[in-house]
């Protein structure tokens, strides 16, 4: 049962298709000749940026000092306000490609299920909640902070009622400070390091975890 989860949640994973004229906004994880256009502008404006067509978190703080300079809601995101300003044209109609960011994610932390919980762990023989996260994003070329509480501060906040696969899931043990995460995979279940199965899934529904939840972030 628990083998034909996993292929189950491996599979559905990768039938996420993206849309077009779906993409309110780029962002961290992005890629393509659009994002390139945003980093071509940015550099034109005299901000330090490689042109590679990857936005990452040096196009996410390039946005965020370009944002702050024109009065502008600071988030880091190239949105159609900033796009237009930018670049002079109108937002574009093109495939959210942060979704196919997802796929590899998920696929990414599915291969480590089972690996032990080790204090502290931030690699394939041992991890620990936020050191198996850092490492799983770190494998789709995104640096995350080493702990919990301050991955908590990066991205985007999500309610729970619009959860995507990728986002993270906070927990607070003494309802308060935020001491474990997992990834969100789908249908309120998330993958995660547990201190009794090592990686494993887990249930939003479950009624630790529903007392417990402290908010989610979206960092593809």
């Amino acid at each position: 049962m628990y083998r034909f989860l996993c292929m189950f949640l491996l599979a559905a994973a990768c039938f996420l298709v993206p849309s077009t004229g779906d993409a309110a906004a780029f962002r961290l994880g992005d890629q393509g000749d659009a994002v390139m256009d945003i980093q071509r502008a940015l550099a034109e404006a005299g901000y330090d940026i490689t042109v590679d067509g990857e936005f990452g978190p040096a196009t996410e703080a390039a946005l965020r000092s370009y944002q702050e300079a024109n009065g502008m809601e600071v988030d880091g995101l190239a949105g159609p306000a900033v796009y237009s300003a930018l670049l002079g044209r109108e937002f574009p109609e093109v495939s959210r490609g942060y979704i196919g960011g997802n796929r590899r994610l998920i696929a990414a932390a599915m291969q480590y299920l089972g690996v032990p919980y080790v204090y502290g762990g931030s690699s394939p023989s041992g991890f620990d909640c936020s050191g198996f996260v850092q490492y799983v994003y770190r494998q789709c070329g995104i640096d995350l902070p080493r702990t919990a509480d301050i991955q908590a501060e990066v991205g985007i906040p999500v309610d729970k009622s619009e959860l995507q696969p990728g986002d993270l899931v906070f927990f607070a043990g003494d309802y308060v400070n935020i001491s474990h995460v997992g990834i969100y995979l789908q249908d309120g279940q998330f993958i995660h390091a547990s201190t009794t199965y090592g990686i494993a899934f887990d249930s939003l529904y479950r009624d630790y975890r529903v007392a417990h939840y402290a908010g989610a972030r979206r960092i593809l």
